[in-house]
């Protein structure tokens, strides 16, 4: 598809590696440190990153992040998963479409994402795999790139092992149901997913890390194991300097810098 593959190549800038800040937490969490005005956080998003995740509703609120040439993509997240709300003591991932494809790309979007999270119930999973479905097959017909993020029920309980095989496994369902890249955790075997998956394969930042070097250095791990970018939240913009921190990321991820060379670079302290 003409449109779906234009869209892909601004994503991946003449082949690139890319770097997409997620500021969606509040579809879960409500306001959280750094992302409570939304007015300021246009303020910490560098141009020099490729996307923005954001939640339906924002996109309409925050134009200024995108109304311009060369700025970063506006990707939306399609549905909504109890699997993310840690604070309501939910783990059971049952699943809802927030938002249609065709209604996020009247709205803006270029990039979707659709998540999905699987051995939990039988017929938990059968229902999820629906919405899932469903979601990117709608963006296939309009050219849209889906991202399939997969994410595990209890995913501060599993061991490693665990959390590898999981991820092993699922990425590649949501490979085979269809997506065009996936988003995911970083495992101590993280190669061997990027080896078993067709489609490039995002590593997520996860918790906020204690140093920035830390959370550098995570992005060089997952760079170096195969994936073709990166998606960080809390560790890009619960930051002393957001755009500073972004554009270290970006040396990193794309120019394979090492994080120590773009800490020093960027001055960046904690």
């Amino acid at each position: 598809m003409n449109g779906k593959n234009l869209r892909l190549e601004k994503l991946f800038n003449r082949s690139e590696n890319a770097v997409i800040v997620a500021i969606d937490h509040g579809l879960f969490d409500g306001p959280i440190p750094g992302l409570v005005n939304m007015t300021e956080m246009v303020k910490k998003i560098d141009p020099c990153v490729d996307g923005v995740l954001l939640s339906p509703g924002m996109l309409k609120l925050l134009r200024p992040l995108f109304n311009y040439r060369g700025a970063p993509l506006p990707i939306v997240r399609l549905n909504w998963s109890s699997v993310y709300c840690f604070h309501w003591n939910y783990n059971a991932a049952y699943t809802v479409i927030s938002q249609t494809v065709e209604e996020a790309v009247a709205n803006g979007a270029e990039v979707v994402l659709g998540s999905l999270t699987l051995q939990t119930t039988e017929k938990n999973d059968v229902k999820n795999v629906d919405v899932y479905s469903r979601l990117v097959n709608s963006a296939d017909k309009l050219g849209v790139p889906f991202i399939g993020e997969y994410y595990p029920a209890y995913s501060d309980k599993l061991t490693k092992e665990e959390m590898h095989e999981q991820v092993y496994s699922c990425c590649r369902i949501l490979t085979e149901i269809g997506c065009d890249m996936i988003k995911t955790f970083y495992t101590h075997n993280f190669k061997e997913i990027t080896e078993s998956c067709p489609v490039p394969i995002f590593g997520l930042g996860a918790e906020k890390k204690p140093t920035q070097l830390e959370a550098l250095q995570l992005a060089a791990d997952e760079i170096r194991d195969g994936a073709r970018g990166v998606v960080f939240g809390r560790n890009a913009i619960q930051v002393p300097d957001p755009i500073g921190f972004q554009r270290a990321l970006c040396d990193v991820v794309k120019n394979n810098m090492s994080p120590v060379d773009a800490l020093k670079r960027h001055n960046l302290k904690d």
